[in-house]
């Protein structure tokens, strides 16, 4: 592809400098563009600039090219505010107009691995073992991958187009020994998920028909034991099981193999459940929604909801380093099963921004204050008409105040 349709734009593999009069050109032009709505003055945008500048050419020639644009978003402040951009960088990826923010890693090279995912099929057909080989390794590790033995294409091809954003999805005509010995299973028909990033692996023999088939992939889009972070948080958004929540001092305690290794194994046998660990020391401010510092009794072991709620366990608020780890898991998990708990709010005014946008607790509060010194001068007659303030889009995605000392637009730098 050496030019567009209308000769607007040369694509030459370079990334496109977009504006306000030209961006919505670009976006129904090409299926698909990556477009990074920078800030000259944003430290995170100046490092991404030389990792889209490798990654441009590269999706350029891809046999459904990714076009890479960025759009000057403290400049053309009107359209940044339409599109609801709040922070820099913001990414989207638009895959035929429709728009989808983009949380993986921008690496180049990752980069170019993630973003084909979105213009591969929604079911790749595999001829042979090397295929098979070959279709896991090009996956990489930023999804979950999981391939049909023995499947018919049909059964799983509308999970594929419906969860293409989740998961890699592909069927394998042939089942051989060698391959059932890679893969470990035993039998076919088999499907079989992998975490490449959490080197676990799961096989679902049936039956495939009455929802079975897709509350098994469901379960495991997610890791048996989910470390707690701001990238992971992001993860969580459209699962609705509650998380068994332990919170410790430090993740990198060399204590934490046995308790991981109870988790895992009491994560097997529940998994109507998501488990989850964070450390105090790595996340302290999400820790300490849930009362606990390093001041606590740790590691504390909790129900969350995934909102603002979570459940403590009459008589088992923590696990002992003096008990066996999976014994008081499972204990735990009995009483919470038998209803002895006790409700509680995490601390702050809400806690979806944790989920839906990572604004911390600090953010949410000078939010608060905002409103509250607004409401005021306006009870006072001292303003006509008060500043726009928005804690939360229509879309779910929580924004942040817009602030007009030194730009129209100027939003929070979004880290990497």
């Amino acid at each position: 592809m050496d030019s567009a349709s209308d000769d607007q734009f040369t694509i030459d593999g370079t990334v496109l400098e977009l504006t306000d009069s030209n961006f919505e050109s670009a976006i129904s032009t090409f299926d698909c563009v990556f477009v990074d709505f920078y800030a000259p003055w944003c430290g995170h945008c100046k490092r991404l600039n030389p990792e889209l500048d490798a990654a441009a050419p590269i999706l350029a020639k891809l046999k459904q090219p990714i076009i890479i644009a960025k759009l000057n978003a403290d400049k053309y402040t009107r359209l940044a505010r339409k599109l609801d951009i709040d922070a820099f960088p913001t990414l989207m990826l638009y895959n035929h107009g429709v728009p989808m923010e983009y949380y993986g890693p921008r690496k180049a090279d990752l980069l170019v691995r993630y973003l084909k995912k979105f213009v591969a099929p929604d079911v790749a057909v595999l001829e042979s073992n090397s295929h098979v080989k070959d279709f896991v390794e090009d996956s990489g590790t930023s999804f979950p991958v999981f391939v049909g033995f023995g499947l018919n294409q049909s059964l799983i091809s509308g999970l594929g187009r419906k969860y293409k954003k989740k998961a890699w999805f592909a069927v394998a005509k042939d089942a051989s020994e060698d391959v059932m010995v890679s893969y470990d299973f035993d039998k076919a028909p088999a499907l079989v998920a992998q975490h490449p990033a959490y080197n676990e692996h799961s096989v679902f023999y049936g039956p495939f028909e009455d929802g079975f088939l897709e509350e098994f992939m469901k379960q495991n889009f997610l890791p048996l034991i989910l470390p707690i972070n701001h990238d992971t948080l992001k993860l969580l958004k459209d699962d609705e099981r509650k998380m068994v929540l332990t919170i410790v001092e430090d993740e990198t305690h060399e204590s934490m193999g046995k308790l991981i290794k109870a988790l895992r194994a009491a994560a097997h046998a529940n998994r109507d459940l998501v488990f989850g660990y964070v450390g105090v020391e790595q996340f302290e401010e999400f820790a300490d929604s849930f009362h606990a510092d390093k001041k606590a009794k740790l590691p504390k072991i909790v129900v969350w909801d995934g909102d603002e709620e979570y459940e403590q366990v009459n008589g088992i608020e923590t696990v002992s380093h003096e008990e066996d780890h999976l014994t008081q898991v499972s204990r735990f998990l009995e009483g919470y099963r038998e209803g002895k708990t006790e409700k509680k709010r995490i601390k702050g005014p809400s806690f979806m921004g944790f989920i839906n946008s990572m604004i911390g607790i600090r953010s949410v509060y000078i939010i608060v204050f905002l409103v509250a010194v607004i409401m005021m001068l306006r009870s006072l007659g001292q303003i006509e008409e008060p500043a726009r303030v928005r804690t939360a889009a229509s879309d779910g995605q929580a924004t942040s105040v817009l602030e007009g000392e030194t730009s129209e637009h100027k939003p929070r730098d979004k880290e990497d």
